[in-house]
């Protein structure tokens, strides 16, 4: 999977990584049990620090996104990933910024629904 980091982007780099290897697993692009590269290899690779991948992995850890094992290091679970109320509370909060944004820049309802089951769609593929 290649990661691309804007660097100009005023999304951390630590966030904008997390949000690629989701979309890399939602898409199918990272399979269940496939292994993330090392922190260091993935810092190096991109050209980031290793304590930003890091911040980044323990991210998707924490969401249940991967899994990280001393030996093995983070290893991609399994679809539907369990859900936890912390994971939940934060994607019902970015949800809420999106839909204040898409409200403010006058975004119809519909549109914006629309829009949504378009992407939703993709992943379902």
């Amino acid at each position: 999977m290649l990661i691309k980091i804007d660097f100009q982007s005023e999304v951390p780099i630590y966030l904008q990584l997390k949000n690629q290897i989701i979309h890399g697993i939602a898409s199918g692009e990272l399979q269940p049990e496939e292994s993330l590269p090392s922190v260091r290899q993935m810092a190096e690779d991109i050209g980031i620090n290793l304590h930003t991948v890091n911040k980044g992995y323990n991210l998707l850890k924490d969401e249940g996104f991967v899994t990280i094992d001393r030996r093995k290091g983070a290893i991609v679970n399994s679809i539907p990933i369990r859900q936890n109320d912390k994971a939940a509370d934060s994607l019902k909060e970015e949800l809420k910024n999106i839909i204040a944004q898409a409200y403010c820049f006058g975004i119809s309802k519909d549109d914006f629904i629309n829009e949504c089951k378009k992407m939703y769609c993709e992943y379902e593929k």
